[in-house]
């Protein structure tokens, strides 16, 4: 824990409780003794903060009272870690592009408002700081979500679904009875798992295909967790299914600098071998997701195995050769 993030959990605790032991801010943030003596005297003497030793209550907290002498307290402008900035700007960045008369509806724009006020700070505006660090996305589809809310009235009641689908790979368009599962924000675009009676089985729907959606009375079918992740879980990418093969694949030491610290699948394999280039192994029902991100990496990437997704990828190869030949 850095400084700053100190600081602002001391803060925190002071803010939040009547007093603060000395035992449990260090406990709280993994210092010594003689380091939290250090932020302490930071805060009370170049940040101007009233703390102060209360011996009847055995602790520290805030004076309630106190006599102003130099500036008001006030924190430095506020910094958030990593992880932090990208799940505010991310869950920013779904609800501006979420279907405004959708499901949250009316909760959108205070949510929107709630986050600008935790990304802007009194020096950094939070249109500085979206300024500053943005999020970009490649490959994500435009929303036209306009059954984004009888899919997820459907989910939270409980009841099945009559859906028009329209299935891009096959380009043909059905009519199913589903029971929704989870509803998936994946690769920047929104999935329904549900079970579909007319297929009589777990299928992945992306909910911008759905051209239809209906609520019915009769109640959903239950699906176990167990059972979602075992079909739709157990393979690589938003096409998966209960038949799983391994792929093996190999990069090249240029590569294996980047390819080593992405995560492909929560259940991966890897190995770097001595030259520096990196094995990977990946679990997959449903070739199509698979190949495609194989393709992107040109001959960096080879396919070890198995000897059918060997071939898929060299046909697809040889088909792109064909086009500019």
């Amino acid at each position: 824990m850095g400084g700053m993030e100190r600081i602002y959990q001391i803060d925190q605790m002071l803010a939040g409780r009547r007093f603060v032991t000395r035992q449990e801010l260090q406990e709280r943030l993994g210092v010594s003794l003689a380091t939290l003596k250090r932020d302490l005297s930071y805060l009370k003497d170049r940040l101007n903060a009233p703390i102060v030793y209360d011996r009847e209550l055995g602790g520290y907290r805030f004076d309630t009272n106190p006599r102003r002498v130099g500036p008001q307290y006030e924190l430095p402008g506020l910094w958030f870690s990593a992880e932090e900035i990208h799940a505010l700007l991310t869950m920013q960045h779904l609800l501006a592009n979420l279907d405004t008369g959708g499901l949250l509806g009316p909760q959108i724009k205070p949510l929107l408002a709630r986050l600008s006020g935790l990304l802007g700070t009194a020096n950094d505006t939070a249109e500085e700081v979206q300024r500053r660090i943005r999020i970009k996305t490649v490959g994500a589809r435009r929303f036209h979500l306009d059954h984004f809310q009888a899919v997820g009235s459907a989910l939270l009641r409980r009841r099945r679904l009559l859906i028009r689908y329209h299935g891009r790979g096959s380009d043909e368009t059905t009519e199913r009875e589903v029971s929704p599962q989870p509803l998936v924000h994946y690769r920047d675009n929104w999935y329904l798992d549900a079970w579909c009676h007319l297929r009589d089985g777990l299928r992945a729907f992306a909910v911008d295909a759905i051209q239809l959606a209906e609520i019915l009375e009769r109640k959903a079918r239950d699906v176990s967790e167990k059972r979602l992740d075992q079909v739709l879980g157990a393979g690589y990418g938003i096409f998966s299914g209960a038949d799983v093969s391994w792929a093996r694949l190999h990069f090249n030491a240029g590569r294996a600098r980047w390819v080593g610290t992405e995560r492909w699948h929560e259940n991966q394999r890897t190995a770097i071998r001595a030259d520096g280039s990196f094995e990977l192994e990946v679990p997959y029902a449903d070739d199509r997701e698979l190949i495609m991100d194989i393709l992107k990496y040109g001959g960096d990437c080879q396919v070890l195995a198995p000897e059918a997704l060997r071939q898929r990828v060299i046909d697809e190869l040889q088909r792109a050769r064909a086009l500019y030949t």
